[in-house]
């Protein structure tokens, strides 16, 4: 029998008690599942809120409405993979690597389920070695596509461990606050912070440079320049060329700057 050309991974193809995490914090366990079954996984909720007026402002704000940090600033370079014909992309699914931290995570995200927050199924497991993971990808037909990085502070109140969390993303486009947790508590959370359902972001952070090089141009993925800012802040995509070659993550890091 001849071999197929290619092999599209199942939804779950993880040995047994692999974590699978919800973003906001909650730890659930995962079976393994016949191939041919659907079960629905995890459902992440979230919106981006646009910080026009940069990282310090946020976290000023975030402070001020009694919000602590729960993560350290954190470099994270993502890599999207999809087949040759881009069949994840066209059905409105993700498949993520991420290095952050000195972990690699694998994460399968589904399509969007609409309404007014972001909401789709996630499936997260951390991989002890993402050099072979990113192999195995690339034997099964699984080709890189758009590359994006960001700093992310984590964020959240003592009063609501386990409801919902705040990143504060510094990419190259800007700096975002992304609300992750049950939808009445972003909502809520977004009030308190001075924003409406208005100033609500859904896309991804793909969709969003591809709207950011229509107007200003800059290279294919959303990644940083290695030159900085003097006062310590990373380089925005406008400000960015063509990119020639990658780098590791740790010699692209910016200074960290100071926050209240």
């Amino acid at each position: 029998m001849a071999r197929p050309e290619r092999l599209e991974l199942p939804t779950y193809w993880f040995e047994a008690s692999r974590s699978i995490r919800l973003s906001y914090g909650r730890v659930r366990t995962h079976r393994i599942i016949d191939c041919g079954m659907t079960e629905p996984g995890p459902v992440e909720i979230e919106i981006k809120l646009r910080v026009e007026a940069g990282a310090r402002a946020a976290a000023e704000l975030l402070n001020k409405h009694g919000y602590r940090e729960r993560k350290t600033r954190t470099f994270q370079a993502d890599q999207l993979f999809d087949l040759e014909d881009n069949a994840l992309r066209d059905t409105g699914r993700l498949l993520r690597l991420r290095l952050a931290g000195g972990a690699s995570i694998l994460t399968y995200k589904g399509p969007p389920l609409g309404g007014p927050h972001k909401s789709r199924e996630e499936l997260e497991t951390q991989i002890d070695d993402g050099s072979a993971l990113r192999s195995i990808l690339l034997r099964l037909g699984y080709q890189p596509g758009f590359r994006y990085e960001k700093y992310r502070t984590v964020f959240q109140r003592p009063d609501e461990e386990g409801s919902g969390e705040i990143g504060l993303d510094e990419t190259p486009i800007g700096v975002f606050l992304e609300l992750e947790g049950p939808a009445d508590w972003i909502d809520r959370t977004a009030r308190q912070l001075g924003f409406s359902s208005a100033d609500y972001v859904t896309a991804s952070y793909g969709s969003l440079y591809r709207e950011h090089l229509k107007l200003h141009g800059g290279s294919a993925d959303m990644v940083f320049d290695e030159a900085h800012r003097a006062d310590g802040e990373p380089r925005t995509a406008k400000d960015v060329g063509e990119e020639t070659g990658e780098q590791r993550p740790e010699e692209k890091r910016p200074p960290q700057e100071k926050r209240p």
